[in-house]
């Protein structure tokens, strides 16, 4: 599938891959600091083409950043408003994100689905929330 995206788009052939998570038809796909605009590049074209070769949304996270800018990568395009992390009396903590909702709209991923993406990714038990 790759190899031949790869021919489409030659950038992907710098593009360093460390990983891939699927959670309920959507996949991440972690790749290495940096590469994260050669695939968001083309007009979109190459996240279309492996979202249809996948039959998956396709979520693209960077490798090795810090947690704001792996949660901002992971629920784009909405806004993150605010991050908190929250002690729990069994001495556990949650990571609170706060999105800036769009009016009137759903959001345009599976809020389940990405949850259990940063669980699996980075160990990051979530708790999302919207305001206006």
């Amino acid at each position: 599938m790759l190899l031949s995206l790869e021919e489409r788009y030659p950038s992907l052939q710098n593009v360093y891959f460390h990983g891939a998570v699927e959670v309920d038809g959507t996949l991440a796909l972690v790749v290495g600091h940096g590469d994260v605009p050669r695939l968001l590049g083309y007009g979109g074209k190459i996240m279309k083409a492996l979202s249809e070769e996948t039959g998956r949304r396709v979520r693209v996270l960077e490798y090795g950043v810090d947690d704001r800018k792996f949660l901002e990568d992971l629920f784009a395009p909405l806004s993150i408003m605010t991050i908190n992390t929250i002690w729990l009396p069994d001495g556990t903590t949650e990571t609170r994100v706060i999105l800036k909702k769009r009016r009137g709209s759903q959001p345009p991923f599976d809020v389940k689905a990405l949850k259990e993406i940063a669980r699996k990714v980075r160990n990051m038990v979530l708790r999302v929330e919207f305001a206006d």
